[in-house]
């Protein structure tokens, strides 16, 4: 009986004890509370109805009613409560170290709490030196880093079109290596682009293995995007398997009237390839537009080796200059005779900016074959290409493993007319295409912009709604979440956003931007394998 009592007090003492911890923890005043939202964790479950408190930078308690105290209290009651947002593909490079652009206001506005650089294989070399400018100024959005192959490989050999040398292919390693050593997520190629279309398969798969090594991801814009979309899909899953890592394919999509379609036939490739174990996923911009420079866009790579001083001498060689010009032709036909092509930004003849080439060649009395030419000689322009079909685009963003990115870049408002996904990318794709059009369900397409891309670099403590993970939180109001920014007016911010934390701060309050610099550098911290380390 004695024994029978002492048990019994010592479960009373036990249960006493584990209530009071209970309550001395609850009745510390959190940082901060959202009351009442509808919560969209990052896994593509339905929502739920609840609370989150904050504490420094960390999400403490997830419940569905927290009554403890906090210095801040904010009622949510029909709004929803998300992950902030990740845009797997930016070009923010030079701007979010900039004073003038490094609050990223057109990317907080569409919820974006982290954004990755370095894609399309250009961008900064030294991760460490560009880190480092984040930390001591910081941005306002946090910052994670590509090593970009294309500017790796122009340090090394410069533009030209050629085999690296041994010694070249050893320091490309090198400074690949130590981008990984200093935090780099993985590589970016762009392989339209000079000088990184140049490097062959062989040279891609010697570098994808140093970020192996590293658990890096190799995100590729891949060779074609047009009718030749397969084998360029083709040659990025070889390059994973070689490498053995996983493989990304930036901005999936068919580009131009004659490749609508292979998408789909590209997206069975890589589920083909998932089944068999292979680890590959793609990102989408929700527009039936692309944007880069007008060379990239008609000009075929050859011809722009060395830059536009040796393309405008090849323009005037009797050897070279048809051989461009046929496919320049070619190209201008396959975009409905220039019609396709609208100016962004051109700083010799800003009057043409939002233009199309055949209105710019019709008012110039010229042909649309002059206009590039002219064009090009001046330097070149940035253009918006309309070339999608949208049926596509929205067929892929019903996949899984596609997640949503931007493609674009840190921007004040001004006179060009660059692409509306600059502004509008996230809420166009939640606003417009989940909770308007229903194309997806809403939590499809939070996930796509959470923690999918989380996921897919390997970032474990951001992505989600969940205790102990930073507090990158978005607060939206589903009733008036929508993209602004159009190709006729792309210089204006979404709305929607009611609140935005960054790292468990402020950025966005009401509605109303704070200007916070909230953000920081996000470091790769995996290490490189021993084994690998003494093969050097």
């Amino acid at each position: 009986m004695k024994q029978l009592l002492l048990l019994l007090c010592l479960f009373l003492l036990t249960t006493f004890t584990s209530a009071f911890s209970v309550i001395a923890q609850e009745s510390e005043p959190f940082d901060l509370l959202l009351k009442g939202g509808m919560l969209i964790d990052g896994t593509g479950k339905p929502g739920f109805q609840g609370d989150v408190a904050i504490r420094d930078e960390r999400i403490v308690l997830i419940a569905p009613e927290i009554n403890t105290p906090a210095d801040q209290t904010i009622e949510c009651r029909g709004l929803i409560i998300a992950p902030g947002f990740i845009d797997l593909h930016n070009h923010s490079d030079r701007q979010i170290v900039s004073p003038l652009t490094r609050a990223n206001m057109n990317y907080v506005t569409q919820g974006c709490t982290t954004i990755v650089t370095g894609n399309c294989g250009s961008g900064p070399v030294n991760t460490k030196a560009y880190y480092q400018k984040i930390d001591d100024s910081g941005s306002g959005t946090n910052v994670m880093h590509l090593i970009p192959q294309g500017s790796l490989r122009n340090q090394v050999m410069g533009s030209g079109q050629r085999k690296p040398t041994p010694t070249e292919l050893k320091t490309m390693k090198h400074l690949a290596r130590k981008a990984m050593q200093d935090g780099a997520w993985g590589m970016s190629t762009g392989l339209i682009y000079v000088p990184s279309s140049y490097a062959q398969t062989d040279e891609l798969i010697e570098l994808a293995k140093i970020v192996s090594q590293f658990k890096g991801i190799y995100a590729s814009h891949i060779r074609n995007e047009s009718t030749e979309l397969l084998s360029a899909v083709n040659e990025a899953l070889k390059i994973g398997q070689q490498a053995k890592l996983p493989v990304h394919i930036s901005h999936f999509k068919s580009s131009g009237r004659d490749a609508w379609g292979l998408v789909i036939r590209a997206a069975q490739m890589i589920d083909n390839a998932r089944k068999q174990g292979q680890i590959v996923t793609a990102d989408q911009y929700p527009y039936i537009a692309s944007s880069t420079s007008l060379g990239a866009t008609l000009i075929p790579a050859w011809a722009r080796a060395g830059g536009n001083k040796e393309l405008i001498k090849r323009l005037e060689s009797p050897e070279t200059a048809p051989k461009i010009i046929k496919k320049i032709e070619s190209n201008i036909e396959k975009r409905d005779g220039g019609q396709a092509i609208r100016i962004a930004r051109y700083s010799k003849k800003p009057e043409w900016v939002g233009k199309n080439l055949e209105q710019i060649a019709d008012n110039e009395k010229k042909s649309v074959l002059e206009i590039v030419l002219e064009i090009t000689r001046y330097g070149g322009a940035s253009v918006v290409n309309f070339s999608m079909n949208e049926e596509d685009v929205q067929q892929i963003m019903k996949i899984n493993w596609v997640a949503t990115a931007s493609d674009g870049r840190a921007y004040l408002p001004g006179s060009d007319r660059p692409h509306p996904r600059q502004y509008g990318t996230f809420p166009r794709k939640l606003g417009y295409y989940a909770i308007r059009e229903q194309v997806i369900p809403l939590e499809h397409a939070v996930r796509s912009a959470t923690g999918l891309p989380a996921d897919i670099l390997g970032l474990k403590e951001r992505g989600y709604l969940r205790k102990g993970a930073y507090a990158d939180i978005v607060v939206f109001d589903p009733k008036t979440l929508i993209d602004l920014a159009t190709f006729d007016d792309p210089h204006q911010y979404s709305k929607g956003i009611r609140y935005l934390f960054v790292n468990g701060k402020p950025v966005i309050t009401a509605g109303s931007p704070t200007g916070s610099l909230a953000g920081k550098a996000l470091r790769h911290k995996p290490t490189e394998k021993s084994s690998e380390k003494n093969s050097r």
